[in-house]
């Protein structure tokens, strides 16, 4: 297991897929920094793809969800998908109503979800 952790933010390996937990109010250097080691993580294993639990997170601003986009574009360059998991319903409400997109990441309501549909062998 891949693991690193830098104050709540934490990155692990579980068979192919990394795993990402975002604590409820991220800074901007700690997405920063966890967007770096996504992609460390992504060149130095072979994984089908990253999943974002963002559930504990409270509140988005733009740069937090550009990152979260730009991860995810990158990861997808890199032959992986990512699946953002766990969005409480009033992120949801203003990410929209900001009018940010989180990119080419597939959302699911959870990890076990977000686990699921990167493990399938369907075409995400």
């Amino acid at each position: 297991m891949y693991r690193m952790k830098f104050e709540s933010i934490s990155v692990n390996k579980i068979r192919e897929i990394l795993i990402v937990t975002v604590p409820s109010d991220p800074d901007d250097s700690s997405v920063s920094e966890l967007q770096e080691k996504v992609l460390d993580a992504m060149e130095k294993y072979t994984v089908k793809g990253l999943v974002m639990d963002i559930s504990m997170v409270e509140t988005v601003d733009s740069f937090f969800a550009r990152t979260i986009a730009e991860t995810a574009q990158m990861v997808a360059l890199m032959g992986g998908v990512t699946v953002i998991a766990g969005m409480r319903p009033s992120v949801a409400i203003t990410t929209t109503q900001l009018g940010l997109t989180l990119g080419n990441a597939i959302t699911s309501l959870d990890v076990d979800s977000a686990i699921d549909l990167i493990g399938s062998d369907h075409q995400l």
